[in-house]
């Protein structure tokens, strides 16, 4: 199963036990009701676990959503759960939050208001698209597709790239002169696993892996490509 997620920074001095003392033990609930139902929605913070450089949790929510019932709609109570990670990282703390960028975000700035009484605490982090450049052309057989963006062309916004020694193409050397390198999958020397990388730290792998060897990667590959 392809795992997703996305690295932010915490801009607001604190540390994990902080973090983990503000967290622990939260639950706040709401009331759904109409004329026919009434739920007790949760959202609660679960499974903390603080070791030495890393504070893990799960950010639980339940939502209403609908089914169709019967010529109506009729709302459902369901339960989503968002594994996050705090992370000590050459004395910067980031957050990892396994989902895709849109519930990411969503998460991220939820912990920020728990944490900090507002949103902006925690933001986006950034990897320079030539750091990209570099980590594409390190490993430039592995490298199978790029975006660019900020492109200079009239009417154009992105430019992409599929293939094998992309960097080897007159159409690379051409692409980058008129915008930068924003995403690039690749195939990781170290892992073996295959990894798309954007400018913005959102990390997907697209190999079936836990958790755990998701977190260990971005300690491993990606902590040090961010600006």
């Amino acid at each position: 199963m392809v795992a997703s997620g996305k690295i932010f920074k915490i801009r607001q001095q604190t540390d994990l036990k902080s973090i983990t003392d503000k967290l622990s033990d939260y639950k706040r609930e709401e009331i759904y009701e109409n004329e026919q139902h009434n739920y007790t929605l949760l959202v609660e913070i679960k499974e903390l676990s603080l070791e030495k450089n890393l504070l893990k949790g799960v950010f639980a929510q339940d939502i209403i959503t609908h089914i169709y019932h019967h010529g109506k709609q009729m709302p459902l109570p369901m339960t989503l759960e968002t594994s996050f990670v705090f992370a000590v990282h050459r004395n910067q703390l980031f957050l990892i939050v396994l989902e895709k960028k849109h519930r990411a975000n969503y998460v991220a700035n939820k912990l920020s208001e728990l944490l900090f009484v507002g949103i902006g605490y925690i933001s986006e982090t950034k990897i320079p698209s030539e750091t990209l450049k570099a980590f594409h052309e390190n490993n430039p057989k592995n490298t199978k597709i790029i975006f660019f963006d900020k492109v200079d062309i009239p009417n154009i916004n992105k430019l992409s790239l599929y293939g094998s020694d992309l960097r080897d193409t007159n159409l690379y050397q051409n692409y980058l002169s008129h915008g930068e390198i924003w995403y690039i999958v690749v195939t990781s020397q170290k892992y073996d696993f295959i990894v798309g990388i954007t400018g913005n730290a959102t990390i997907t792998i697209f190999n079936n892996i836990e958790k755990s060897e998701y977190v260990t990667f971005i300690f491993d590959e990606v902590f040090s490509l961010i600006e």
